[in-house]
């Protein structure tokens, strides 16, 4: 089972694939978030998104500035208003 994930700015979409887990820096605290997680929607702080592709991986660090997270049934998908490249 996997999360599909996707990360887009206002200017384009930045990622979108299936992996094991995603932990986000929320306003009010960072949220992991595996496949099967509760509707939800938070907006983001300034931080890094962690990106697990497997279990028991090291994650990727993305770099975001503000935005949105929204889980749903197609995934989670983070709106930020800046991506670091």
């Amino acid at each position: 089972m996997a999360l599909h994930f996707e990360l887009v700015t206002p200017a384009k979409q930045v990622r979108s694939e299936d992996v094991h887990m995603v932990v986000v820096p929320g306003s009010e605290g960072e949220f992991g978030v595996l496949e099967g997680h509760a509707p939800f929607m938070s907006t983001i702080r300034d931080g890094a998104v962690q990106v697990f592709k497997t279990e028991g991986a090291a994650p990727e660090l993305i770099e975001v500035r503000g935005g949105f997270a929204e889980v749903g049934e197609n995934g989670l998908t983070v709106l930020a208003e800046h991506v670091e490249a």
